[in-house]
């Protein structure tokens, strides 16, 4: 598997890329975007993506997370690997621990591939 991070903005235009349903994806676009996809695809690190995401303060120790798993303390620092390089989270070592917080640009950039354009409002 490639470790590239996932791509969130157009390189040419700076602008987010178009909506799922704005015009055919392409294969690069397709192949970024499936990273963090996959990375969702798993119970264990949505959970943990939810939990780092609703943390009072932004950020949350992983010392803080690894209890509410019944896996090994590896198996969870593996989910958080797959997380952190879709791009999905960031983390900071301090002394013993690494601190986890969202990368919300990329969870919004999900969002907004995923969202269909509202219809247009009616006339009167």
């Amino acid at each position: 598997m490639s470790k590239q991070e996932l791509v969130l903005l157009d390189g040419n235009t700076g602008t987010c890329c178009p909506e799922l349903t704005a015009a055919p994806l392409s294969e690069e676009k397709a192949t970024n975007l499936a990273k963090a996809f996959k990375a969702l695809g798993d119970p264990v690190r949505l959970r943990l993506l939810s939990m780092i995401a609703s943390e009072e303060g932004g950020e949350v120790c992983v010392c803080n997370l690894t209890p509410a798993f019944d896996l090994s303390q590896p198996t969870i620092s593996h989910h958080l690997k797959l997380l952190r390089e879709a791009g999905l989270i960031a983390g900071e070592r301090r002394g013993t621990w690494v601190y986890y917080r969202l990368i919300p640009e990329t969870t919004d950039r999900l969002a907004a591939l995923l969202a269909r354009p509202a219809p247009d409002s009616p006339t009167i």
